[in-house]
């Protein structure tokens, strides 16, 4: 009998006999049942605030080895137990939400960098890596790994593969799916595989590497990962241009576009932010100007790139300054944290995505959407790419649920992601579908689209063991 034939006979029996059969088969696995220290691992951080009364959280497993994944994959096949994999738990979409009668995979206990070849510049590492651990490690060699979504402090490698994150530094770098190489990948049925391959290029066979990345977890657990590396630039400056308004601001981004230069960074804040951060922090963004763009230079010739650069704002109206590194670090620091929520407002975002010539199109219909749903919306952009990260908010009236937002906040973040496929972008540019998106994504799918996924997801999880209901 297969593999996939024992399972479709296995009996549902149930998260208990799962634990039973894990600790006589792994008694040195760290595996908890469902109580109230495990209820943080009902959510990610997009839906955390939806549980926050739970009393009981679901069964967690932390296993160290692939081979512990593996049996624990092969034990809750077996008894018909879902498996929800998990990494930091930092993400936006609810891709990580569990129930207590499922399973929770963390591979927070898979951290370990295994491999660093500085010829090859690749370097094999465990899921539960953090970014910012392996750029730590890599700085002797003088090389860094290029994804540096904003939460790059707390954010895994193996959740930057589950969403294909993004980061700041996408305009130059691209997004996770251009800095993975290879994987090793836990199947539905416990089967460890190899996709990909070590070397940069590589063309033989389908790309299954570019599948699993941004899967969400529903195809399988990623146990490890070559990742490839770049060479720490020679140089970099923080260049700063400040415009009257988000208008102009918005529109400066066609002169970057159109300049010799290609930074490794371009952010932009609208008005709306800078008040935001300087309200929240202190500073003093807002009198500087209406909107900002927040731009990072790297490599050679940077005195070269900065004078091109300064001359292509200017002439459309930016104030531009190259930045001291402390001034520089002060402004990247302000632009991944400084943001804050006020407890008596209520809050919605998103991560829509267009053709980064369209950005200023959808900062054009903040107003019209402001007034039609009674809200407020700023946004923060990674303007090199086109990805924006839209802000809702309407004052709570006293006596409002802090947890129960109006219809009109997602009513108004839902007609933002239809104005980003209307212009030819997508619902969601970094963070994923999970739970929060599904209803968008349906959106973005033609039938024959979505049916072409689910038919992969069936092939290689023909019995919704991992992570159902999530990403389709």
């Amino acid at each position: 009998m297969s593999a996939s034939e024992s399972l479709r006979e296995a009996p549902a029996t149930g998260l208990a006999a799962v634990l039973t059969d894990l600790a006589a088969a792994l008694p040195g696995l760290d595996v908890r049942a469902g109580s109230s220290d495990t209820v943080l691992y009902l959510d990610d951080a997009a839906t955390r605030s939806s549980r926050r009364e739970a009393s009981v959280g679901p069964a967690v497993a932390f296993p160290s080895t692939p081979a512990e994944v593996q049996e624990i994959v092969r034990t809750a096949a077996r008894h018909g137990v879902t498996i929800v994999p998990r990494g930091a738990g930092s993400g936006l979409s609810g891709g990580a939400s569990a129930t207590v009668d499922q399973l929770v995979v963390s591979t927070a206990r898979l951290n370990r960098i295994l491999e660093v070849s500085p010829l090859d510049e690749v370097a094999v590492v465990e899921p539960g890596v953090l970014n910012a651990a392996l750029n730590e490690h890599l700085a002797p060699f003088g090389l860094f790994y290029a994804p540096d979504p904003a939460s790059w402090e707390i954010s895994s490698i193996g959740g930057n593969v589950a969403t294909n994150a993004g980061g700041l530094r996408c305009a130059k770098y691209g997004v996770t799916r251009e800095s993975v190489l290879a994987l090793d990948v836990v199947l539905a049925d416990g089967e460890l595989i190899t996709i990909g391959h070590r070397s940069i290029k590589g063309v033989a066979g389908l790309d299954l590497v570019s599948l699993f990345v941004g899967s969400e977890g529903i195809l399988g657990i990623v146990v490890r990962i070559t990742v490839r590396l770049r060479p720490v630039p020679v140089a970099r400056r923080t260049v700063s241009a400040f415009f009257d308004d988000t208008a102009a601001g918005a529109s400066a981004l066609a002169a970057i576009t159109g300049s010799p230069v290609r930074p490794a960074v371009i952010e932009f804040l609208d008005g709306r932010t800078l008040a935001n951060i300087d309200r929240h922090q202190g500073t003093d963004l807002r009198q500087r100007g209406g909107a900002l763009l927040l731009i990072e230079l790297d490599g050679y010739g940077i005195d070269d790139q900065f004078a091109d650069l300064r001359d292509a704002l200017e002439a459309v109206g930016g104030r531009v300054t190259a930045e001291t590194d402390a001034g520089g670090e002060a402004l990247w620091a302000l632009r991944r944290g400084g943001r804050g929520r006020d407890e008596r407002t209520w809050f919605a975002g998103g991560d829509i995505a267009v053709p980064k010539s369209r950005i200023g199109d959808v900062f054009a219909a903040f107003p019209a959407l402001e007034e039609r749903y009674g809200v407020e919306i700023g946004a923060v952009a990674h303007a090199g790419d086109g990805n924006l990260h839209p802000v809702i908010t309407r004052p709570i009236p006293d006596g409002g649920d802090p947890f129960a937002p109006p219809r009109d906040l997602h009513d108004a973040a839902d007609e933002l992601a239809r104005l980003a496929l209307g212009l030819g972008g997508t619902v969601s540019g970094e963070h994923g579908i999970g739970t929060v998106k599904r209803d968008l994504a349906a959106l973005e799918f033609s039938p024959r689209s979505r049916e072409a996924q689910l038919a992969i997801k069936t092939a290689l999880d023909p019995f919704e063991l991992f992570n159902p209901g999530k990403a389709l």
